[in-house]
C-alpha cells in the first residue's frame, strides 16, 4: 500500500453565535473520533507472461520465456498451484516441454480517509495568539494550540485569537483527509501438457521379427549325418578284427568235429 501526502483541513466551530474556529487539539481526553474510507474508480491492469518448461528438479524449475530468455525458480514452494488441461497440480507434476503462462492482474484503488474529531468546552484561559485552554464537561481543564494566523468570526466581525473571552463555549472540530492508494494484485498460472511424439510416416516399412520353437522332428533333421572331422575309425576296425577272429575259430572247431 502506497501513501500520498495527507491533507489537513481544521475547521472549528465556537458556539458563541456563529463563530468558527480552526486550532490543533493537543490532547485526546474527551475527544470524540470518526473515521469514514470513500474509495474511488479503480484501475485495472492485466500483464501476461508465456514459457515452456526447460527443466525441473524438485523445487526448481527453469522457463525459457517467449523472448527466449531464461527465467530460474530455484525454490518453487510445494503449495504452489498451476491448473493444467482443467486440473491443479503442484510442481512435482511439472514435466519438461509443458507450455505455462502467467496472469498478473493488478487492481489500483485510490481512496480518501476522512478523521473527524471533535471536543467542547468552555475558555478558561486564552494566551494569545498561541493557544487557548478550555474547561471540559468533566471540569478538567486542556489546553489547545492555535494556528499562525488563525482568525475566528465574532457576532460578524473576524477578529484573532485576542477577541476570545474567558467563558466563550467552544466546539473544535479536526478534519483530516488523507489519499491513500490500495493495490491489490492477483496472479494465476495456466499451463498444458506436453505433446505427445509423433507417429511414424505412413509410408515407413516397419520390420517384425517372430520368434518360434522349433519341432522335435526339425530338431532331429538338423544332426549331421557324418561323423565330425575329429571323431577315430579306430574302435569300428577293433569290432572288425575281433569278428573275424571269432568267426576262424568256429570254423576250426567244426572240421575237427567232422574229421573224427
Amino acid at each position: 500500500m502506497n501513501s500520498m501526502t495527507a491533507r489537513t483541513k481544521l475547521p472549528v466551530v465556537l458556539a458563541v453565535g456563529a463563530l468558527c474556529l480552526a486550532f490543533a487539539l493537543s490532547m485526546s481526553a474527551q475527544v470524540n473520533t470518526t473515521t469514514s474510507t470513500t474509495a474511488h474508480t479503480p484501475s485495472v491492469v492485466t500483464s501476461v507472461e508465456k514459457g515452456v518448461i526447460a527443466y525441473v528438479s524438485g523445487n526448481h524449475v527453469i522457463v525459457k520465456m517467449e523472448d527466449g530468455s531464461l527465467r530460474d525458480f530455484p525454490n518453487v514452494p510445494d503449495t504452489a498451484r498451476i491448473t493444467v488441461d482443467g486440473k491443479e497440480i503442484g510442481v512435482h507434476d511439472l514435466q519438461v516441454g509443458m507450455k505455462v503462462q502467467r496472469t498478473i492482474t493488478t487492481t489500483t484503488t485510490p481512496k480518501t480517509i476522512t478523521t473527524v474529531k471533535s471536543v467542547t468546552g468552555k475558555v478558561w484561559h486564552v494566551n494569545p495568539p498561541n493557544s487557548v485552554i478550555l474547561t471540559m464537561e468533566d471540569g478538567k481543564n486542556q489546553k489547545f494550540d492555535i494556528p499562525k494566523g488563525q482568525k475566528f468570526n465574532i457576532d460578524g466581525q473576524m477578529v484573532d485569537a485576542w477577541g476570545l473571552k474567558k467563558g466563550m463555549k467552544v466546539t473544535g472540530t479536526k478534519v483530516v483527509e488523507e489519499p491513500v492508494t490500495v493495490v491489490a494484485e492477483q496472479r494465476k498460472a495456466t499451463g498444458t501438457m506436453p505433446p505427445p511424439p509423433p507417429p511414424p510416416p505412413a509410408d515407413l516399412p516397419i520390420l517384425i521379427v517372430v520368434v518360434r520353437a522349433r519341432a522335435p522332428a526339425e530338431v532331429a533333421s538338423a544332426v549331421p549325418a557324418e561323423l565330425p572331422k575329429t571323431g577315430s575309425p579306430l574302435p569300428l576296425i577293433g569290432f572288425l578284427g575281433m569278428f573275424s577272429l571269432a568267426s576262424s575259430l568256429g570254423l576250426k572247431t567244426l572240421r575237427t568235429k567232422l574229421g573224427n
